[in-house]
């Protein structure tokens, strides 16, 4: 498995990269969100990679952030999802923004993205549900975390009161972001009471 590669930036024609490492030229296909970070053509870079073997070829795959990687290795193991609709959910929402959406459990934003239709939008925020949490260690997933810890506690207050999650769901959407737990609890009920 290729898991990182360092050399010099020789080519960049979106989404395909090629990357010189000691003379071995690495063709590397990126998301949106690096192909916009990456340094000027001629200049070093180092990349997380992924490797796809698959009949028809090796391909591989470039991130910026280890993050970004494990989160485009999450959504390959939803079925149905390969790496193309990885890519574009990459391309189209940074990983802070993806942990966002699934908190909030907003299909709108994931619709989007193109290829991708309600019925996967919603597949992809139920599978990713529990597992986008544990990116919150990189920098880049951090504030969808801190969004995560406060509406998880606003919706479980919810919950406790006797709502739905069917109920609380929107009430959460309507919310200011950062808003703190009591604050947001009160707010949600108020929505909650003039539905």
């Amino acid at each position: 498995m290729i898991g990182r590669l360092t050399g010099i930036l020789i080519e960049k024609n979106p989404p395909q990269i090629t990357l010189d490492v000691h003379g071995v030229g690495y063709d590397i296909d990126v998301p949106m969100s690096t192909f916009y970070n990456l340094p000027a053509a001629g200049e070093k870079l180092s990349l997380f990679t992924h490797l796809s073997v698959r009949e028809d070829g090796h391909f591989l795959y470039g991130f910026l952030s280890d993050g970004e990687r494990a989160v485009f290795r999450q959504l390959l193991k939803i079925s149905g999802i390969g790496t193309r609709i990885a890519l574009a959910v990459l391309s189209g929402l940074s990983v802070s923004e993806l942990a966002h959406a699934v908190v909030m459990q907003e299909a709108g934003r994931l619709v989007k993205i193109p290829g991708i239709g309600k019925k996967t939008a919603e597949r992809l925020l139920l599978e990713l549900r529990d597992k986008l949490p544990k990116f919150s260690a990189t920098g880049a997933a951090q504030a969808g975390a801190a969004v995560h810890d406060e509406t998880a506690d606003i919706l479980n207050a919810l919950l406790a009161l006797g709502y739905s999650e069917r109920e609380a769901l929107p009430a959460l959407k309507s919310l200011p972001g950062g808003i703190a737990v009591p604050e947001g609890i009160r707010q949600a009920l108020k929505l909650l009471s003039k539905a």
